[in-house]
């Protein structure tokens, strides 16, 4: 035996030692100097130190934000400035299109996001995969310039392949098309969309591939965002992935559901700004603002104020939280929350707690069949936290709902990407819109109210009614709930 297999085998176990100490102790370091939520620091340091060495590995993968900062930054810096219009120099008067009080939550929104609220909008609502895919592939269809998709899921089922051959149709035409997945949301089916856009010859790329091909459905830092925009003149935006699940036709009785929204405007330019930051931020390839955004819009009435509101893991991060945030605050009579997924840290649930025991009505409906497992258990350990504060909440009881609505005094509502847990609010790119308009508010409040009229109200009863062991179980699954 040579001397360093002689070596090896008489002080092995301290070198072992030695190696986890060198790296969980970088590992501590590096989660203790990065982390700006000390619940987070304090978690990672625990799983790092509570295993020495397979911890380290766990936050290589899913602890450490490798964006970034400040070229991600730069990025936006250089293209938000081209997406303002001259609405934007119009003051707008939200008391008057909203109410009175939401003239300090448009200060608070001027100071989260780098667009301007601007006015002469007009938003459509799209029901489901029924109406929003139609409605898509119809503007798709319509092109004559340029096409910008952008989607969390594409599946290669039924439905996307028709998107693929709107898309090959409207290349044919000579129409300019680019197309970003995020990498994890393209493996949802197999084999993959990508395939049948390559053989159609569709510019493609996809949002961040994890470190040492890692993909699961619960990556870290994925594009949520669902934006498509045509001839810089027509948007799309929501909660909607592509997929067959949410065509009746399709998936029969048990469809899901989701809302959709067209829209036109100059906001659509915010929408192509934050794809093109996506699309340089993936491929380092700019898109000309002047040949992507239309310079004049004529939409139909009625119209709506409106700004998109995009964060994610960087210097945006938290912008959607603060902006809830504001937005409780500022109701006076009634909150409407919708989310398939409600998961809100202790300072989101003290903010609707609060506008609970200030007398404000709060509505929170969520699924009562809900597609994640994990997360439901978790949603039912924290019920109690809520109920107490006397929200009603309302778990329903037809097909998955995967929209994420919420309303404020039915004036200003919020739609978008956004789920309300620490995945969408901390760890994923989001996209989401606010919008003053008394009339829009009022019939996303009929979708709202029309999921109420079919649900079940959760009470402490029925909560303390649950066997103890899955209450045991919840409150386990509760306890990772910011890694769900």
């Amino acid at each position: 035996m040579t001397t360093l297999q002689l070596l090896l085998d008489e002080y092995w176990p301290h070198l072992v030692l030695l190696l986890s100490i060198t790296v969980g102790g970088s590992a501590a370091i590096h989660a203790a100097m990065t982390k700006t939520d000390v619940r987070a620091a304090i978690a990672w340091v625990g799983v790092i130190i509570m295993s020495p060495l397979l911890g380290p590995f766990i936050y290589l993968i899913a602890g450490i934000n490798r964006i970034r900062h400040d070229h991600i930054s730069d990025q936006r810096n250089r293209s938000l400035p081209q997406c303002t219009t001259d609405n934007a120099l119009t003051p707008i008067d939200v008391a008057n299109l909203a109410a009175p009080q939401f003239t300090a939550l448009h200060k608070l929104s001027d100071g989260l996001s780098r667009f301007p609220l601007l006015d002469g909008n007009f938003v459509r609502i799209l029901r489901s995969g029924d109406e929003a895919y139609p409605a898509m592939i119809a503007a798709i269809d319509d092109a004559k310039h340029c096409i910008a998709l952008e989607t969390y899921i594409f599946d290669n089922d039924t439905q996307g392949r028709l998107f693929v051959e709107a898309l090959a149709r409207a290349r044919e035409r000579g129409v300019e098309i680019r197309v970003l997945i995020d990498a994890v949301g393209v493996r949802y089916s197999q084999p993959a969309i990508t395939w049948a856009l390559r053989r159609n010859h569709i510019p493609y790329a996809l949002f961040m591939t994890n470190p040492m091909g890692i993909r699961t459905a619960y990556a870290n830092l994925r594009s949520h965002r669902k934006i498509l925009v045509v001839d810089g003149r027509i948007g799309f935006t929501g909660g909607m992935n592509i997929r067959e699940s949410f065509v009746s036709t399709v998936a029969g009785p048990a469809a899901a559901n989701d809302t959709h929204f067209m829209v036109e405007g100059p906001v659509v330019s915010q929408l192509m700004a934050v794809f093109a930051h996506d699309w340089e931020f993936t491929t380092k390839e700019t898109l000309p603002f002047e040949q992507w955004v239309a310079t004049d819009w004529d939409p139909p009435e009625p119209q709506v104020a409106a700004r998109c509101i995009h964060s994610g893991p960087d210097r945006y991060m938290a912008s959607t939280h603060s902006l809830l945030l504001g937005a409780l605050s500022v109701a006076q009579h009634h909150i409407r929350i919708q989310s398939p997924y409600f998961l809100p840290d202790q300072v989101l649930l003290g903010a609707i707690n609060t506008a609970a025991r200030r007398g404000v009505l709060v509505d929170i409906v969520i699924q009562g069949q809900n597609n994640l497992r994990l997360v439901n258990y978790a949603m039912t350990a924290q019920l109690d936290q809520v109920v107490r504060s006397g929200c009603r909440v309302w778990r329903t009881a037809g097909n998955f709902n995967h929209s994420k609505l919420t309303t404020i005094d039915g004036a200003w509502s919020l739609i978008g990407s956004s789920n309300l847990d620490p995945r969408s609010l901390r760890l994923n790119f989001e996209l989401d819109m606010e919008i003053y308009s008394r009339p829009l508010a009022r019939r996303i409040e009929d979708l709202i109210d029309l999921e109420i009229a079919h649900a079940e109200m959760v009470t402490l009863d029925t909560l303390a009614s649950i066997p103890f062991r899955k209450r045991l179980r919840n409150r386990i699954i509760w306890l990772a709930s910011p890694y769900l």
